[in-house]
């Protein structure tokens, strides 16, 4: 029987203690503030340890955007990933091209799919994104890219690397907080 895992109250909201299923509500989890990038609730793990240890074979996480907002540097990965737009609306940067998004789009990508979002509209936009873990560990997870289209945007890297630092070094760095209210649909 897989028991159930205790989750810790701290001051930035709930994070798991142990391995095990729970129930919680989204805003009471950790999130993320990303000036110039918008939130994040990293549902299934903030660093590799968190991870590695409690999700190890998928990552989950909901992004919230205002507009002009990048959600990450333009970048591939070596995993799948997907993303569904839950609402707002965002600009796709997709291996180089535009596409324009709104609530109940989704978007899959093969591994080695260079892509970014760019927040749209009047208001925020919520990205559920999703991604397979298992072969992330044992090798390279991926790559930041410079790409025009991109940096149009603010979403391209400077230069090609694998350096987080340097991909956003344009960005301060991010501040974990309590949800901040207003960012999801449904009160």
């Amino acid at each position: 029987m897989v028991p159930e895992a205790e989750l810790e109250e701290t001051d930035v909201g709930l994070i798991p203690k142990e391995y095990g299923w729970f129930v919680e509500n989204v805003r009471d989890l950790r999130w993320s503030d990303k000036p110039g990038q918008g939130y994040a609730v990293p549902l299934t793990g903030r660093d590799e340890h968190e991870a590695e240890t409690f999700f190890p074979m998928l990552g989950l996480a909901i992004r919230v955007t205002n507009p002009g907002d990048v959600t990450t540097t333009y970048h591939w990965e070596t995993e799948q990933e997907d993303f569904l737009i839950l609402a707002g609306e965002c600009l796709l940067i997709i291996e180089g091209q535009e596409r324009r998004l709104e609530q109940w789009d989704f978007v899959h990508c093969p591994p080695e799919t260079k892509h970014a979002f760019v927040g749209t509209g009047d208001g925020p936009c919520v990205i559920l994104c999703a991604s397979s873990r298992q072969f992330q560990k044992d090798g390279p997870w991926g790559y930041y890219c410079f790409d025009e289209t991109a940096a149009r945007h603010n979403a391209a890297s400077p230069e090609d690397t694998q350096d987080g630092e340097l991909a956003y070094a344009r960005f301060p760095d991010p501040r974990e907080t309590r949800y901040p209210g207003g960012l999801l649909p449904g009160g």
